[in-house]
C-alpha cells in the first residue's frame, strides 16, 4: 500500500507543473467541449506511458537518443506555433460557446488531445523516464502498485481540472473575459514555445 501512495504522490508532484497539455484541458473545460473525452485520453495516455517506463525503462533509455528527442522537439514547436496562430486569429471572433461545441467534432478534439499529449517531450521525461527510473529497483509487485498510484494521480488531476474548469466557465460567458483568457493562453504558449526552442538549440 505504501508504494501505491508513493506512486500517487510522485505522479501528482510531476503532473502539477503547468504545461501545454494542462492548459489545453482547462481550455476545453471552459468551453465545455468533449471534456470527458479529453480527460480520458490524457489519463489513459499517462497510464500507458507510466507502465512503459516501469517495465521497459532500460529498453527506452538505450534507444531514446538525442536525435529522437530533437525530432520530438521540432514537432512540438511546429504544433505550438500552429496553435498560437489559430488563437491569435480567433481573438476578434465573437464567442458563442454553444456554437463552438457543435462546430468542433470529437475527432478534431481527439487529434488535438493526442497532439498535446504525444508531441510533448516532457510527457515522456515525466512518465517514461522519471517514473521508470525511480522504480527500477523495486520488485515487480511494488512496481505495479507504484504505477497504479501514479496513474490514479493522473486520472484524478485531469478530471478535476477539466470539470472544475467547466464549473468556472459560468464566469467566462462574455467576450471580454474570454479574450483575456485567450491572451493568457497565447502568452503562456508563446513562452513555452520559446523555452522549447532554447532547449532544442542548447
Amino acid at each position: 500500500m505504501e508504494y501505491l501512495v508513493l506512486g500517487f504522490l510522485t505522479g501528482l508532484s510531476l503532473i502539477l507543473a503547468i504545461g501545454a497539455q494542462n492548459i489545453f484541458v482547462i481550455e476545453q473545460g471552459l468551453k465545455k467541449q468533449h471534456i470527458f473525452l479529453v480527460c480520458f485520453i490524457c489519463s489513459i495516455s499517462d497510464f500507458i506511458l507510466i507502465f512503459l517506463g516501469i517495465f521497459l525503462f532500460h529498453y527506452f533509455i538505450q534507444y531514446f537518443n538525442s536525435t529522437i528527442e530533437l525530432i520530438f522537439n521540432i514537432l512540438l514547436i511546429i504544433f505550438l506555433i500552429h496553435f498560437i496562430y489559430t488563437k491569435i486569429k480567433s481573438l476578434n471572433l465573437k464567442v458563442n460557446f454553444k456554437d463552438e461545441v457543435l462546430d468542433i467534432s470529437k475527432f478534431n478534439i481527439f487529434l488535438k488531445t493526442l497532439g498535446f499529449t504525444y508531441l510533448n517531450p516532457h510527457v515522456y521525461s515525466d512518465t517514461v523516464f522519471f517514473l521508470g527510473n525511480f522504480s527500477k529497483n523495486f520488485i515487480l509487485n511494488q512496481k505495479i502498485f507504484f504505477g497504479i498510484g501514479a496513474s490514479i494521480a493522473s486520472f484524478v488531476f485531469f478530471f478535476v481540472i477539466g470539470y472544475l474548469s467547466k464549473y468556472l466557465s459560468q464566469y467566462a460567458q462574455n467576450e471580454k473575459v474570454w479574450k483575456i483568457i485567450n491572451i493568457f493562453i497565447i502568452s503562456f504558449m508563446s513562452l513555452l514555445t520559446i523555452f522549447v526552442i532554447l532547449e532544442t538549440v542548447n
